[in-house]
């Protein structure tokens, strides 16, 4: 089975963390660590799956991964390399 190399891009490792430490604050290191293991399940089902996630509906040429119901990924395919583009939070203004 081919694997895509996965990359983070700038913005996703900032809205990653971002919202890890907003866990942290509202819950408990449990919470985070299950967010965590969800964000790394995920990444290793899209390193052999690459359509897993649907088309953003706002962003061409994105899709978008519903981690959480508060939380998704977006990220974008080029060639065999998957970047990671920003993770948000569903209940916020975005622009995916």
């Amino acid at each position: 089975m081919k694997e895509y190399l996965i990359i983070w891009s700038p913005l996703a490792e900032e809205t990653y963390l971002n919202i890890l430490s907003q866990i942290l604050e509202k819950w408990t290191v449990r919470e985070a660590e299950a967010f965590e293991t969800k964000v790394e399940s995920l990444i290793d089902k899209l390193r052999t799956q690459k359509y897993l996630c649907p088309s953003s509906k706002k962003q061409k040429g994105l899709r978008r991964c519903v981690i959480a119901p508060q939380t998704s990924l977006v990220y974008q395919i080029t060639g065999d390399v998957i970047e990671l583009i920003a993770f948000f939070d569903n209940r916020s203004q975005h622009q995916y």
